[in-house]
């Protein structure tokens, strides 16, 4: 995995490194000193260890621009403040670490995290076959779709694909990480960054309905695919 450690304490870029190696020798990570030259190298990390108070560009900025540029890229914060954390879902975070760091805590998270990078790899290599329209679409690009009529949209990171077919042939082909939130809704669930009783809603704010009736089988199968590293039990 390609791992990415951005702080401007010396100390702490440090010290992740070296709590990364004890649990993973094999890893190849870079130190970075600040968000500006995380960004310039254009580089892709399936996993970055970012601090959120650093001078020139905070780390709220930097994973807003990651997230444009590397939308699975997996993003934990590491910072000395409570204050961020609901900013940290709007771009998706995975998770959302307080200094100075629990070594545990810090194994626990890293080991999910690590799984998840290498679902999503997968995932990247899965793809959706679109028979009407003879098209491939990586199921990692996907957000969510939505059935209008005899049409499906497909709503992935770039562009919105519009097809005749059903909701139920498109689904019998995807991954356990997507949810049937409702009839006319599915949702990847890699992309959610907030629920509520009757909707969900995913990274860069789209928002799709959420099944009251629902809500219970949902919630137990998105807490199963964040805690056991994006595998779904549904």
């Amino acid at each position: 995995m390609h791992i990415a450690i951005v702080d401007d304490e010396k100390i702490i870029c440090n010290q992740i490194k070296v709590m990364i190696q004890k649990e993973h020798k094999g890893e190849q990570i870079e130190l970075y000193s600040s968000g500006q030259a995380l960004l310039t190298t254009n580089k892709q990390f399936d996993l970055v260890f970012l601090d959120i108070q650093m001078d020139g560009i905070d780390g709220m900025k930097v994973a807003r621009e990651l997230r444009r540029t590397h939308a699975d890229t997996i993003l934990i914060f590491v910072t000395g403040v409570k204050d961020y954390v609901f900013e940290a879902f709007d771009v998706s975070a995975f998770h959302y670490l307080l200094k100075p760091l629990d070594e545990e805590k810090f194994a626990e998270v890293l080991n999910l995290a690590l799984e998840e990078a290498a679902r999503r790899k997968s995932q990247r290599q899965e793809q959706l076959f679109i028979r009407t329209k003879n098209l491939t679409v990586n199921q990692m690009d996907i957000l969510y779709m939505e059935s209008r009529g005899k049409k499906v949209e497909i709503h992935t990171l770039k562009e919105t694909i519009s097809i005749y077919g059903s909701m139920s042939e498109l689904e019998s082909q995807l991954s356990p990480g997507f949810y049937r939130s409702h009839r006319g809704y599915l949702v990847n669930m890699a992309y959610i960054t907030e629920y509520s009783a009757d909707s969900i809603t995913l990274m860069g704010g789209a928002q799709v309905y959420l099944t009251k009736k629902k809500h219970s089988e949902f919630v137990k199968a998105y807490m199963w695919y964040l805690q056991n590293g994006g595998v779904s039990c549904v």
